[in-house]
């Protein structure tokens, strides 16, 4: 198992793993700015996504800022408004969930959310911590409730328990139900997996559009007492409970 502090003392790290670190990106974001030469090391540009570096010596610059790692590691749950995108830089200058949350230290989303998908997300500096919640092996549960165009028929409901077929293989929630008292309209669902736009895709196999996604529930957290755009820090014990989960020391 890989140390806490990834970066104490004269250990040469990847740099991938420094600016994850860091609370700059997740390690595969990190891997997409070395490559596309925005990363420089002691004044020159690393494209090479091996490229390791002494952080007690070595200066590091990501788009001519430099970076530091921070001393206070930092986890907030969002309720993510929409019309706020989540990347920590957007090339339109839109409104993103770092400029919601504003807070000092340099932190950055885990995983995404659509645009216009509103809901639980959460946000840090520990890119441990962020890396492991977003890898597969783990499987962590993302429960979102689906407003849709049109009543979800019985049939279709008990096809969608059973899965369907997106990018050439099976895809089964982990849990699916109508909402009471919503006419069929809005559907609890419950998945584990990470393709893109995936709850809308596996509504369009049933010719039904999502018309309203909200992400009510992430590995356990939900938004419950928070409005849309409001935030809160994460207590000890969630944080705690989160490590567990992806299999990582207590901090």
């Amino acid at each position: 198992m890989e140390p806490n502090n990834p970066v104490a003392g004269d250990e040469l790290v990847r740099i991938n793993k420094y600016l994850s670190a860091s609370g700059v990106v997740s390690r595969r974001k990190a891997d997409e700015l070395v490559s596309s030469g925005r990363v420089k090391v002691n004044g020159k540009v690393v494209r090479e996504l091996g490229t390791k570096i002494n952080p007690r010596k070595d200066k590091v610059e990501v788009d001519g800022k430099g970076v530091r790692r921070s001393s206070r590691l930092v986890y907030i749950l969002l309720n993510k408004p929409k019309d706020a995108v989540t990347t920590a830089r957007d090339e339109k200058g839109r409104r993103s969930v770092i400029d919601v949350v504003n807070v000092r230290e340099r932190v950055y989303p885990v995983g995404r959310l659509d645009r216009n998908t509103t809901g639980v997300l959460l946000l840090t500096n520990d890119g441990e911590l962020a890396n492991r919640l977003m890898h597969p092996r783990h499987k962590v549960i993302k429960v979102y409730k689906a407003t849709i165009d049109r009543p979800i028929r019985e049939r279709e409901l008990a096809r969608l328990k059973k899965g369907v077929m997106l990018d050439g293989t099976v895809t089964v929630p982990d849990d699916v139900y109508i909402l009471p008292e919503s006419q069929g309209l809005e559907v609890g669902i419950a998945v584990h997996e990470g393709k893109h736009h995936l709850v809308k895709r596996i509504f369009e196999s049933f010719e039904i559009h999502v018309t309203q996604l909200d992400r009510y529930s992430y590995a356990g957290l939900n938004h419950h007492n928070l409005q849309r755009g409001q935030w809160r820090n994460l207590t000890k014990k969630e944080v705690s409970t989160l490590r567990k989960l992806v299999e990582l020391p207590e901090a």
